[in-house]
């Protein structure tokens, strides 16, 4: 710039510098634009009314450009008092928390490929109740602990795995293969497998008849055929101790065992009543009637529970909360046993309907 300064002008140089000069105006080391007014023969700015702008604005002070505000220190670019918010009425900053305390954002990804459990026991089944790993499954089949289900990784077996699943379905124990990720929702360490241990201990019809015997009365069964409900399967538990019942019989497939969740639905009435668990209810049913026993089957299509005669031996078989009592089963039956229903819906709950007839069973017995 010094340079062109020095240089000497030609007649355009010189218009130049004029009209530089006519345009910028110099205050210290700062410039403001302030072009030259575009007035009409009258002396008006024909663009804008001169009076039309409204006073007292920080751009309008003399001598002050946006250029030079914004060059100067925060102090002097603060509003002036009459347009400040009060301190009361300025927003405040949300706090931000720590690091380790800031939630977890989770995408759609959490929820398109969840890996929550989708079984009732899985959720409510404490740690001592889970097995993970190969050696603790290994040494629980050998110590004779009941298990519910054994989850295998879906694939080819090979090592111990193969040896572990082959002595589980020699101890009639039901095998399941998964996809990894329900393994890892379960277990971190799972060396794919997992086991579900019983939360209490079974025991066998034999030892259900031998309490019938001790208190010298005719045996009252409750037998349960395809009830997958934890909670259905408590309250059951919970209605035929209060009924003096001698014990309660669970198919070991397709049907729900003495997990936690129906160990805790039965109040505590699992430590005062047997539970056994067979393989083959059909057969068992058979063996029930070689030993003078009545088999009732509580169906939707029988006889009304109040006219019929619970004297004697009787075993009680309830069905599954949606299909009830499989046909084979039931032919295996000696009479049906029917609740009335006067309401819209068609059908009780399942251990809503067992505790009644429980208790007409009592009735007779005590009659």
């Amino acid at each position: 710039m010094a340079y062109y300064d020095q240089a000497p002008k030609g007649p355009r140089g010189r218009n130049r510098q004029r009209r530089q000069d006519e345009r910028w105006e110099e205050e210290g080391t700062r410039y403001s634009d302030r072009r030259r007014p575009q007035r009409n023969e009258g002396g008006q700015d024909h663009r804008r009314n001169e009076g039309s702008r409204p006073a007292g604005r920080p751009d309008d002070r003399p001598g002050r450009s946006p250029r030079d505000l914004r060059s100067q220190p925060a102090g002097d670019r603060r509003r002036p008092e009459s347009r400040r918010r009060p301190e009361e009425d300025r927003p405040r900053p949300a706090r931000r928390l720590p690091r380790e305390e800031a939630p977890a954002q989770r995408g759609y990804l959490d929820f398109e490929h969840s890996t929550t459990p989708q079984y009732e026991d899985e959720q409510a089944t404490p740690n001592e109740n889970l097995l993970a790993g190969r050696n603790p499954i290994r040494e629980a089949l050998k110590s004779g602990r009941d298990i519910e289900k054994l989850l295998v990784l879906r694939g080819e077996l090979s090592g111990s795995a193969r040896e572990i699943v082959q002595k589980a379905r020699e101890a009639h124990i039901p095998v399941q293969e998964v996809d990894k990720t329900r393994l890892d929702a379960l277990a971190p360490n799972h060396q794919g497998m997992v086991a579900f241990a019983s939360a209490y201990a079974y025991s066998t019809v034999d030892d259900i008849l031998a309490v019938s015997r001790e208190r010298g009365e005719e045996p009252f069964l409750i037998v349960l055929d395809g009830v997958t409900d934890p909670h259905n399967l408590g309250a059951i538990i919970r209605s035929a101790e209060c009924a003096g019942a001698h014990g309660v019989i669970v198919r070991e497939r397709r049907g729900v065992g003495l997990t936690p969740a129906a160990v805790k639905a039965s109040a505590g009435a699992v430590e005062h009543l047997k539970v056994a668990r067979v393989t083959n209810l059909n057969r068992l049913l058979e063996e029930l009637k070689l030993q003078g026993i009545w088999i009732y089957a509580l169906s939707m299509d029988g006889e009304d529970y109040e006219k019929v005669d619970f004297s004697g031996g009787a075993a009680l078989v309830v069905g599954s909360e949606g299909s009830g009592i499989s046909r084979l089963t039931e032919d295996l039956c000696d009479k049906k046993v029917s609740l009335p229903v006067l309401g819209k819906v068609d059908s009780l709950n399942a251990s809503v309907a067992a505790g009644i007839v429980m208790y007409r069973v009592l009735s007779s017995r005590r009659a």
